[in-house]
């Protein structure tokens, strides 16, 4: 779009018209709450949105996900939008008139207000017309520990819709309403996740020595796991390691034949990653010959780290300014994990924390709480950014 600048194709007012209907949508779906690749209802109400607006539309990719493709133009360039759509497997203790129907599952990370977003920025994209190329909107499922994003991928996301570039944001309580954060490099760790088994014969608790002690051995391993960091780990890197279940036994008198330890290691460095690995193989070697039992160690590396591309990371900075937003560069990434990881392992692309800590009024609930809501004035912050880092990154 010859002879105009960025700064005067971009309107970074609030897209106040919209905003009624989107709130409306959010809560609905804040209402309606669903599991991972079990969005029916979510993909079925995207589908017609989109539909609505005359764009192409598939669904089923990956599952429950959902993309539509908006072409203006002569461009061939191309951009792919994406906001995660399930829910988490909890209860939502909120009290506000659209609290979720669902017993036992919650919008506890504003994955609803993804969604509202993602549709306004298509309602927006479609009615301005202001941009030369096309845009790809990306409805993924199953984000929460699931793989949504790499079952999008497998099932030919990027071969049926090409992109150059993928872009995202979420949500962020920790940071102002009015303010966007992201880097270069990465900006959410890698997710792993260890189970070990210790067996033993089991016995009777009145005489320990005539089995090996199970619950014993698991007390001393869960010790030395958390040495691991502080003494395997070199200090100037960053990593996190927790234990989250330990469970074993069923009776006060009985040495309990099994014990299951479950934790999570959260890490931004593969060599970080590999070498916390090993050192808990290393140390469930070592407490099974100590303590005379057998073990057994799966760990599963689930989501790899959320890595953004230095041109992609500016344009996102960019568009966040364009938005009205207080962009900032995150001084560090979080040790939260995200599958959108595996969109950019495939395509350059980056990440955004949109800031949702209410500038007025109660604070924000942090992600994943049962109190947590979504705040709706951020919806329009979120609709122009997307809009605004489509058209830069079609632009470039």
């Amino acid at each position: 779009m010859p002879g105009k600048s960025m700064s005067t194709m971009i309107d970074a007012d609030p897209i106040a018209d919209l905003l009624p209907d989107l709130i409306t949508l959010r809560r609905d779906l804040h209402a309606h709450p669903e599991l991972a690749y079990a969005e029916e209802r979510t993909a079925g109400i995207v589908g017609a949105s989109l539909r609505l607006l005359g764009l192409e539309v598939e669904e089923g990719i990956g599952g429950t996900g959902v993309v539509g493709r908006l072409c203006l133009g002569s461009s061939t360039k191309t951009v792919g939008l994406r906001a995660d759509m399930d829910a988490l497997p909890m209860v939502e203790l909120g009290r506000m008139p659209y609290q979720s129907r669902h017993p036992g599952v919650h919008h506890g990370c504003g994955h609803d207000g993804h969604v509202a977003m993602l549709i306004g920025a298509a309602r927006e994209l479609a009615r301005r017309r202001d941009f030369d190329g096309t845009v790809n909107f990306i409805f993924q499922p199953a984000e929460e520990g699931k793989g949504g994003a790499r079952k999008m991928i497998e099932d030919g996301l990027f071969e049926r819709f090409p992109c150059d570039r993928v872009f995202a944001l979420h949500n962020w309580p920790e940071l102002p309403e009015g303010s966007a954060q992201t880097r270069p490099g990465a900006i959410m760790a890698a997710a792993d996740r260890f189970d070990i088994t210790i067996r033993s014969q089991g016995g009777h608790a009145a005489q320990p020595q005539r089995t090996s002690d199970a619950i014993l051995a698991a007390s001393q391993l869960i010790g030395q796991l958390h040495t691991i960091i502080s003494r395997r780990v070199d200090p100037v890197e960053s990593a996190v390691l927790s234990v989250t279940r330990v469970s074993g036994g069923h009776s006060h008198n009985v040495l309990p034949a099994e014990v299951l330890i479950t934790g999570t290691v959260r890490t931004f460095d593969p060599a970080i990653q590999d070498a916390i690995e090993t050192a808990i193989r290393d140390m469930v070697q070592g407490i099974a010959i100590s303590f005379g039992v057998s073990t057994e160690v799966q760990y599963d590396r689930y989501y790899p780290a959320t890595v953004n591309t230095p041109e992609e990371a500016a344009i996102a900075l960019h568009a966040a300014e364009l938005a009205g937003l207080k962009a900032s560069e995150a001084p560090q990434g979080a040790f939260t994990s995200e599958d959108f990881a595996f969109m950019l392992q495939k395509k350059p692309g980056a990440y955004l924390w949109l800031g949702q800590g209410r500038t007025h009024g109660s604070a924000a609930q942090p992600l994943h709480s049962p109190h947590y809501d979504f705040n709706d004035d951020v919806l329009g912050r979120g609709v122009s950014w997307l809009c605004a880092v489509a058209r830069l990154a079609l632009h470039r």
